[in-house]
């Protein structure tokens, strides 16, 4: 095994703890920063030189790709309190949607699962297998019985991407000034709400979204 310097002067014992260090160095830089980060600012608080965080990922996107995979769990479990007892699809979404962007404000590496803005210029990434499994996980923590509201499988993986789109919009342009949670959340109820609410069950009549 190639000789570490640094860390501290606890070396980890193989790459795995290395990785595993590095990793969790990068989230509490981003969590401290609530900033991107580099390669650099990782080397420099774990006492390495770049090239020894180098040999473990390629590059600033790798790692903040990882950073996002390590936060997801924390992230879910933040996300199910925030919406538990709301048993209306179109509020529960709205309040899932408005959690996100603002923990992404917080937390930007958790953007990457979900949006093309940081390290992918193709839009299309958006809507790519990966952050649509990311979004059915978001909301299968829901307090909602989608069934009941007419969403079968399909028409779920339907809804997760029309809401991905919608959070992209958000991630790009988030406007000037930007809304506040509680306009955003109203502008959200009053337009997005309605869309998820025009599913319906076999022989159920439409919600009344007035």
């Amino acid at each position: 095994m190639a000789r570490r310097r640094g860390w501290g002067g606890r070396p980890p014992v193989d790459d795995e703890e290395a990785t595993q260090r590095i990793v969790a160095a990068a989230v509490e830089l981003i969590a401290q920063s609530g900033a991107e980060i580099s390669i650099a600012d990782v080397a420099q608080s774990l006492g390495v030189i770049r090239q020894t965080v180098y040999r473990y990922f390629p590059g600033a996107d790798a790692l903040m790709r990882a950073a996002a995979i390590a936060s997801v769990e924390g992230f879910l479990d933040r996300l199910a309190d925030e919406v538990s007892g709301i048993g209306d699809p179109a509020d529960a979404m709205v309040a899932g949607v408005v959690f996100t962007l603002a923990e992404v404000r917080r937390t930007p590496h958790l953007g990457i699962l979900l949006s093309s803005t940081y390290s992918d210029p193709h839009p299309e990434v958006i809507a790519s297998g990966e952050a649509r499994a990311f979004g059915m996980t978001m909301i299968r923590r829901f307090d909602v019985d989608w069934e009941s509201y007419g969403y079968d499988d399909e028409s779920l993986g339907e809804l997760v991407e029309f809401v991905l789109r919608t959070m992209q919009s958000f991630f790009v342009s988030p406007g000037d000034p930007p809304r506040s949670d509680d306009e955003l959340r109203r502008y959200l109820r009053r337009w997005m709400g309605t869309a998820i609410l025009a599913q319906k069950a076999p022989g159920v009549a439409p919600v009344d979204v007035t």
